[in-house]
């Protein structure tokens, strides 16, 4: 006689099978210690590389902007043959000698390039090879530009990838691009991280550099060699850019006073260019932009983006107009000027060039090498330049209001590796009737939260602007519950500094992904679990049932799919130790408000 086995309900199914699961949220983390760049970074990620720069013009039609560079030499040549007819016209030539192209400096302005200039000369060409070849990679993790903060695939005005493939599974991470290890500073793909660290750390060296060099400038008078004192500049200018075409190059006075063309270029360069490409660098900050709201509504994260590489173009337009008008307009005067300090053509001036240049091309092969072996050695070196300025703006508590419902994104780009656990898949089938938020450690009062108890407790929606460390942005509206109300709910113990949040996702290696930060945060009111976006509960993309948001951080920072929250003292012992996944295994930085 067959034995009859009462059926269990699915639900009965799911609870027996949730029970089994580990216990502890730390014993699945990977407790490694990551010390390098290996084949298994970023999980593996192939090399990817992208297109030739795409420019939209008008809404549906790009174009290669490699097409440039033979309408630039066509539209050279051309150049050259109309100026050449025109300096041979009576007019022109009156013109020319009324405005001849130099520059008048005031009396008493000192002449030569003094040992100050060179020295910094030289280290200002140390701190662009950081800084643009990190740069690089940075643009190379997220490769399109927009002029709104609306991140929209299609609607990039410029672009380096392919367009996005109409796939909702596609990420941002998965646009990222390779760049070859000797351009890009690393080069590998989705080497966000330690180029971050290169750019911003080496950015505060090169900022400090160029505060003495202006302030010296103005206080030995040399300033008056790339400050224009007179309107008559531009009609100088123009004279002098008429020779330059022409091919009968105006006489060189550099030792003494410079052309109005360059003049002009170094006060664009020193004046202009440098403060906008640091204002643009704190445009995309995310806790500026919650602080500074009228500016951040019109001075947007990707609009400073866009400022920020056309600053770039600059600066590469500059350098290579400006080396090669150095060896073709005297090379060995002109090397001495820079590297002897004298207004002769002997042969020192070149020497020191190419000791100098013999060490920079050491430094650049050997920076990619050494990023990849040394990163903690990057991460802390970083640290240490932009550490200190980082936490001047971390704890800037922004408030709610800046954006409404019509500021709301129409795209929002998803990202991360999504869970794909039995635990997290028997929760999913049941419409996550089943799941518990477990909130532990240093607390008064463990918790084990349900949805709908979350939802019990006071609601807190916001509209707030997302800032990804790659680069892309995007408005939404979140609603759920503030972190202070999960506060007074548990009652953190006074040694309790940090929160620990558990994600049902592994991260790229493997272990469970998780993130650090500070308990202080957590007060801000703008820190909130949240369970809908857009007036919906969470998609399976975007972190369902539960992710947090802290508008002050990178979008790294802000845990999807969370399963658990503890609250610690020290957070050395947890996972890996550095505060977080990506600080693990891909050495970001636990504070991250720029």
């Amino acid at each position: 006689m067959t034995r009859m086995v009462p059926r269990r309900s699915p639900e009965a199914q799911r609870a027996e099978q949730l029970s089994e699961l580990p216990p502890s949220l730390r014993d699945r983390l990977d407790q490694g210690r990551h010390d390098h760049v290996g084949e298994h970074w970023a999980g593996g990620l192939p090399a990817q590389y992208g297109v030739a720069p795409k420019l939209r013009i008008g809404r549906e039609r790009w174009f290669n902007v490699l097409w440039l560079f033979p309408a630039v030499i066509v539209l050279g040549g051309l150049g050259v043959l109309v100026a050449r007819g025109l300096v041979t016209m009576p007019a022109v030539q009156d013109f020319m000698r009324t405005f001849p192209g130099a520059s008048d400096v005031p009396e008493g302005t000192p002449e030569g390039f003094p040992a100050w200039m060179r020295w910094q000369h030289l280290l200002n060409i140390l701190f662009m090879i950081f800084i643009i070849r990190a740069g690089l990679s940075i643009l190379a993790d997220h490769p399109r530009l927009y002029w709104s903060r609306h991140s929209v695939p299609g609607r990039e005005w410029l672009r380096f990838q392919k367009p996005v493939p109409d796939d909702p599974t596609y990420t941002a991470k998965a646009d990222s691009l390779t760049l070859p290890d000797q351009i890009g500073l690393p080069g590998r793909r989705h080497s966000i991280g330690l180029a971050r660290w290169w750019h911003l750390g080496v950015d505060m060296l090169w900022l400090l550099n160029g505060v003495i060099f202006v302030a010296l400038l103005f206080a030995t008078g040399h300033w008056a060699r790339i400050v224009p004192t007179s309107w008559d500049i531009i009609p100088n200018a123009v004279s002098t850019a008429l020779q330059y075409l022409s091919l009968d190059w105006p006489t060189d006075t550099s030792w003494t006073n410079y052309n109005a063309l360059q003049l002009i270029s170094y006060f664009i360069t020193v004046f202009v260019a440098a403060p906008l490409a640091m204002l643009t660098g704190l445009g995309m900050s995310p806790a500026l932009s919650t602080r500074f709201r009228r500016i951040s509504r019109v001075f947007s994260i990707q609009f400073a983006r866009s400022l920020h590489f056309l600053v770039l173009c600059w600066y590469l337009f500059f350098v290579v107009v400006h080396v090669t008008l150095v060896f073709a307009t005297g090379a060995l005067r002109n090397l001495n000027h820079m590297y002897a300090g004298d207004d002769t053509s002997s042969w020192v001036g070149f020497g020191l060039f190419a000791a100098s240049a013999a060490v920079l091309v050491v430094i650049w092969v050997a920076a990619t090498p050494f990023t990849y072996r040394h990163p903690r050695a990057v991460r802390r070196f970083g640290m240490a330049l932009i550490g200190p300025v980082q936490r001047l703006f971390e704890h800037v508590d922004g408030r709610p209001g800046e954006y409404t419902e019509k500021d709301i994104s129409t795209y929002f780009w998803a990202n991360g590796r999504v869970p794909d656990s039995a635990e997290y898949k028997l929760l999913q089938d049941g419409g996550f009737a089943d799941y518990r938020l477990q909130i532990s450690g240093l607390v008064d009062r463990p918790a084990s939260l349900s949805l709908a108890d979350l939802r019990a407790l006071p609601s807190h929606e916001q509209i707030t602007q997302h800032f990804c460390i790659q680069g892309w942005s995007g408005v939404a509206k979140w609603g759920g519950v503030s972190m202070s109300s999960i506060l007074d709910l548990v009652g953190p113990k006074p040694e309790a500094r940090w929160v620990v949040f558990y994600s049902f996702a592994e991260g790229s290696d493997g272990g469970l992904y998780y993130d650090v930060q500070e308990l202080a945060q957590m007060r801000y009111e703008l820190t909130m679990l949240a369970v809908d976006m857009n007036d919906e509960p969470l998609s399976f993309s975007h972190g369902a049932p539960v992710r947090l948001r802290n508008e002050v951080q990178l979008g790294f920072k802000m845990v999807k799919w969370i399963q658990g929250i503890e609250f610690v003292d020290r957070f050395d012992d947890v996972g890996g130790g550095s505060g977080g996944y990506n600080n693990d295994h891909e050495f970001f930085g636990y504070r991250q408000s720029i």
